[in-house]
């Protein structure tokens, strides 16, 4: 399991950067791929939240860090649309 969490930490501190350094801008109307990613996120989200809670604080700063992507997403999405 320790793999599996580093992992999804991993992706989630690369689906940030990604946004962050100007992904989303480039990204068609429909945006297909910050979609795809959303739900990656939400369904990371769920399995980190019913996941044992006992994980030295690393899964809850993973699901805090996949809450801020998700919502990340959302501004990059909405963004996007607006621009």
């Amino acid at each position: 399991m320790k793999t599996r969490s580093g992992l999804i930490v991993a992706m989630t501190f690369s689906m940030i950067v990604g946004i962050l350094i100007g992904c989303a801008p480039a990204v068609r109307a429909d945006q297909p791929h910050m979609q795809a990613a959303l739900e990656a996120l939400q369904t990371a989200e769920h399995e980190l939240s019913i996941a044992e809670e006992d994980k030295g604080g690393h899964r809850a700063n993973a699901l805090r860090l996949t809450r801020d992507a998700i919502a990340e997403t959302r501004h990059g999405i909405e963004y996007a649309r607006h621009h």
